[in-house]
């Protein structure tokens, strides 16, 4: 068990008791939570929840057991696809199913599993669970990522999605009819205020921005082209649900559950269908595309058929 006592810092006066213990100490939000839900937060002696706010000035006790290091442990995923590998990148197809990168309480399949099992070299940078990663897909997500093998791609990759500059391309089915049919949703997200695993509309959350256009119509749900200005976590299923439109098969945020079972779903319908940015070593411009895989296909033939 670890503990710590300071006076809290008048900047986090009024924060969330699991922000600010995760901004405090460097902890995840999630680990912030589990440590206040064990009565392991303390202002002025008297026990606060993760929910609670934080007084400036106040004095900090936090009691911890330190959770085991992650790991990245190497399992085959056979129908992981590499689109593209040179010294520097590699490019996969991801399935769904498969989380980016190790994580508390994922005990499946990951991305990074995958390329170790198959012999790739990754990248050191970055946390060791992560190493490599520059971006992520929801595990129910498929499509296209980039995973750096050199350090000097790490760097220049992720500075490329900090400050935007890499095309990201989605294809989401949606319920019902986005009206207008393109436009652009400009609104930030942050953490659910009742969740700890969704995300929300929230106000002074970070910003996020949205592109889309219909690309088909059908009786009962679209298929739209994303395009994402920011990359924020659950970004394209929150802010299509904000409007009243969430992704089919999206069972988290409101999908209906008859759609989902007449297309034969068990994950939300979102492909990460075009990746493109500035090679790392040549900045030559890179373009990669996936297709669909057998799941989304077989969705849409019904949509189109019905």
């Amino acid at each position: 068990m670890e503990t710590r006592s300071l006076p809290l810092p008048d900047g986090l006066d009024g924060v969330r008791v699991d922000a600010g213990i995760a901004k405090l100490f460097g902890f995840s939000r999630s680990f912030a939570a589990e440590v206040a839900e064990a009565g392991g937060v303390a202002l002025n002696g008297a026990v606060v929840g993760k929910s609670d706010r934080l007084h400036g000035g106040a004095w900090l006790e936090v009691n911890w057991q330190p959770r085991e290091a992650l790991t990245i442990v190497p399992i085959p995923v056979p129908n992981l696809s590499i689109v593209h590998d040179d010294e520097s990148i590699v490019v996969i197809n991801k399935p769904p199913g498969v989380a980016a990168h190790p994580s508390v309480g994922w005990t499946g399949p990951t991305v990074l599993g995958a390329l170790s099992a198959a012999g790739y070299r990754i990248a050191t940078s970055g946390a060791a669970e992560r190493a490599g990663i520059v971006h992520r897909l929801d595990v129910g997500t498929s499509g296209l990522m980039v995973v750096a093998k050199s350090e000097a791609a790490y760097t220049a990759l992720k500075r490329a999605f900090h400050d935007r500059e890499v095309e990201k391309i989605y294809h989401a089915v949606v319920q019902g009819h986005p009206d207008p049919l393109a436009g652009t949703i400009d609104a930030p997200l942050g953490r659910h205020p009742r969740s700890d695993w969704k995300f929300a509309v929230v106000a002074g959350g970070k910003d996020s921005i949205t592109h889309y256009e219909t690309l088909e119509a059908f009786r009962s749900a679209s298929l739209l082209e994303v395009h994402l200005e920011t990359g924020r976590t659950h970004q394209i299923r929150v802010h299509m649900a904000a409007q009243r439109h969430p992704c089919v098969g999206d069972a988290m945020y409101g999908a209906d559950p008859s759609i989902t079972a007449r297309l034969g779903l068990t994950r939300q319908w979102l492909h990460a269908k075009q990746l493109a940015f500035h090679h790392p070593d040549t900045r030559e411009w890179v373009t990669f595309t996936a297709d669909y895989p057998a799941d989304l296909a077989h969705a849409l033939d019904v949509l189109r058929d019905a």
